[in-house]
């Protein structure tokens, strides 16, 4: 049975109501004649456009309306057809035509369409096309979605969508921004499986918001420590938190991939990539990646670091002794020139083993390393004998990169632990004297003689943070290092022959 037109109440029924009673209903035909049978419920206006007005007995177990056999017509808004479910809850109708009904429809001269019920109807367009659409209405507002054309959509199958349409509004659910929500998830799904087929982090995630932190602090730092940093993070958290959405990361994870090096006491390797982590995240909160930090919870979770001081030999008569040890050491011609080389310049390790030729002017007796700790240029004073050492060693090593190379010969400089293990070797174990320990025997040892603490400093590399500062402590106190560089290496000289030297205090 097919109804057209549009219906409604004209006032709820009572719940209390049993059966037989009337439901008053507004209905308006979109033809003159809709029946030749007669209806005694129905007033039968003059005009088609009038409203007619019909009472339908109410059942609970079927939609009562008004009883038209033999016509069937259409109209563009959907009808209303009313029935009572047992739980008294008030529903429009479905499934009102048959699949004939829609393969038989020809297109007119304007758009039209074929009400199912339930919100489904057919947009049959004048071009001939024939479209499933499904309206609703979701928090007040009307709303249409399509559900593909027929017949490659079967009748069946838009009524299938049409019913979990409806389950969803039922549920709170806006089906048509579902829809949109899926749609994204597949497009960003087809396009994560692109970026890992080419190497690339998954959009969003840890990973890639990660390398855009990266990226924008790159111009901060060196190279060096820009990529000693990367390293560590794609070593030590991409491999757990990688891939993650970063919105999806809990302090839980930040501090599982942190236990390790916790379990391990390396405090400091903690402290440095929660640090990252942390970092990453504020980036991630301030372009909208991600509304809170969870690394900042774990911070507690890490053992404060105990501050180990590197042992050093203070004693003048010790160190001379140090100094001929190292005069007798056996190792190869590279070990040994760093070795010796070690305490006239009482620079950090890393950047001894690391020195390149280029910044090496033995004309002008200076080094000028760049100082990644500190990220700034430095110059080294050479005395006398430290240039005697790179000049003997000059011709072994000159024609490459680096002043100390690895015996290994793969381009690279001497290992981090070459003359750690040479102390080692000579009867210094670490709780003796380290590789560092040289700059703690100069820094102690040039103060008692009385030498400006701000130029120790400075040659200790230990430049500060103000670089405009930096820049005038540079040029203040060149020439002393100078002086003071060439008076060390004096002394040096003179406490391995065994003279005996006392501290002495300069003068201005």
């Amino acid at each position: 049975m097919l109804f057209a037109g549009v219906a409604e109440l004209v006032d709820a029924p009572d719940s209390k109501s049993g059966d037989g009673d009337i439901v008053p209903v507004r209905f308006r035909p979109s033809v003159p004649n809709i029946s030749t049978e007669p209806c005694k419920d129905v007033h039968k206006p003059a005009s088609r456009k009038a409203w007619r007005v019909f009472y339908c007995p109410k059942k609970s177990s079927e939609t009562q309306g008004y009883p038209i056999k033999s016509v069937t017509f259409f109209v563009t808004l959907p009808i209303m057809l009313i029935k009572k479910v047992t739980n008294e809850r008030w529903q429009m109708a479905v499934n009102l035509n048959k699949d004939v009904v829609y393969k038989a429809a020809k297109p007119k001269e304007k758009d039209y369409t074929i009400n199912d019920g339930g919100g489904l109807f057919l947009f049959v367009g004048a071009g001939g096309s024939k479209l499933w659409r499904f309206v609703y209405q979701f928090e007040g507002k009307r709303k249409k979605i399509a559900f593909g054309a027929y017949p490659d959509t079967s009748l069946e199958n838009a009524r299938r969508k049409a019913e979990e349409a409806r389950a969803q509004i039922a549920n709170g659910i806006d089906p048509g921004q579902l829809r949109k929500q899926v749609k994204a998830v597949k497009r960003i799904s087809k396009l994560n499986e692109d970026r890992i087929n080419e190497g690339l982090p998954i959009l969003d995630s840890f990973a890639d918001v990660t390398r855009k932190w990266l990226d924008s602090i790159a111009h901060l730092t060196s190279a060096t420590t820009h990529q000693k940093k990367t390293s560590r993070i794609e070593r030590l958290a991409f491999p757990l938190l990688g891939d993650k959405p970063i919105k999806e990361i809990k302090s839980a994870d930040v501090l599982a991939v942190l236990k390790p090096m916790i379990d391990k006491q390396q405090l400091e390797t903690a402290h440095r990539l929660h640090a990252e982590i942390s970092s990453a995240f504020a980036y991630a909160i301030v372009h909208n990646y991600t509304d809170y930090d969870p690394a900042q919870p774990v911070a507690k979770q890490i053992p404060a670091q105990k501050v180990k001081h590197r042992a050093a030999i203070i004693d003048p008569k010790q160190v001379a002794l140090l100094l001929r040890d190292i005069s007798n050491y056996q190792g190869t011609f590279v070990v040994q020139s760093a070795f010796r080389l070690s305490p006239l310049l009482f620079q950090r390790p890393g950047e001894i083993r690391q020195m390149l030729w280029d910044d090496v002017d033995l004309t002008a007796r200076e080094w000028r390393p760049y100082i990644s700790k500190t990220d700034f240029h430095h110059i080294v004073p050479l005395s006398t004998q430290a240039v005697a050492i790179l000049e003997s060693i000059q011709p072994l090593t000159g024609e490459g990169q680096y002043v100390f190379p690895s015996i290994r010969g793969d381009g690279r400089p001497m290992s981090d632990g070459t003359i750690r293990t040479a102390l080692k070797s000579l009867g210094y174990d670490s709780d003796v004297m380290t590789a560092h320990g040289f700059r703690t025997t100069a820094s102690t040892l040039l103060n008692e003689q009385g030498w400006s603490p701000d130029a120790i400093e400075r040659q200790l590399a230990h430049t500060p943070r103000d670089q405009v500062r930096a820049a005038y402590n540079r040029a203040q106190y060149l020439d002393e290092r100078r002086r003071m560089m060439q008076s060390w290496a004096d002394y040096l000289d003179n406490l391995k022959k065994g003279a005996d030297v006392l501290p002495f205090k300069q003068t201005a």
